[in-house]
């Protein structure tokens, strides 16, 4: 680790990932990339078991076709996967539901580590609503859902803990809940999301302000 100066005499640390732990990597990463948006992901094992996890590695890719990705780590409790992702490699299928700030807390009721089979559903007081193409049920008190085809999921890492995977998909519906959708766009103040910071804290999306982009 080292220091170095910037025009403004801030002293800079310097943090060589290869001499950190993966925890700590995980901490300055959290603390870096922010504020990221919240993935509501919604699956269904194949014998009907309804499942519901917040991811906040999330993003889109791209609109054609309509794809995003978000990536669920391999569980730091045993190494094991997540049962998110096992159920969408068994189904290809699944549901990413946005959070407003109506749901954060029935969303964090769902963070926790539950058996296999437990319906973070029924933990969480939400009600699963059936899709139109996919199996898996979106939440009717999402305000935004994007119903999902498994793209392709592509493992990073070595495997153990502190790995992940990108899962891709195609988004194959929109649910955009009427008083939003105004004009073919999404109306962001009515909308209300909220994205994940570093550790327990969060942050709505309130104070937006808009730059030109150069001609």
């Amino acid at each position: 680790m080292s220091e170095t100066s910037n025009p403004f005499d801030f002293p800079f640390v310097s943090i060589d990932p290869t001499r950190n732990t993966s925890q700590d990597n995980y901490k300055l990463l959290i603390g870096s990339v922010l504020p990221r948006p919240i993935a509501f992901v919604s699956t269904q094992s194949p014998d009907g078991a309804l499942n519901l996890a917040p991811f906040s590695f999330f993003t889109a890719v791209c609109s054609d076709p309509p794809t995003i990705l978000f990536c669920p780590m391999v569980r730091g409790s045993d190494g094991g996967k997540k049962d998110t992702l096992l159920n969408i490699e068994s189904t290809g299928e699944f549901v990413v539901n946005v959070v407003s700030e109506d749901i954060v807390s029935p969303m964090n009721a769902t963070a926790g580590e539950f058996p296999f089979g437990v319906s973070e559903f029924e933990q969480a007081g939400l009600t699963p609503v059936p899709s139109e193409v996919v199996q898996p049920p979106r939440v009717l008190e999402s305000p935004v859902s994007l119903e999902c085809k498994l793209q392709q999921i592509i493992p990073v890492g070595a495997g153990g803990v502190g790995s992940g995977n990108l899962v891709l998909g195609t988004v194959v519906r929109f649910h955009v809940r009427q008083d939003l959708y105004q004009g073919g766009r999404i109306d962001t103040a009515l909308l209300k999301p909220v994205a994940r910071l570093a550790g327990s804290a969060y942050c709505p999306v309130r104070d937006v302000f808009e730059v030109a982009r150069p001609s």
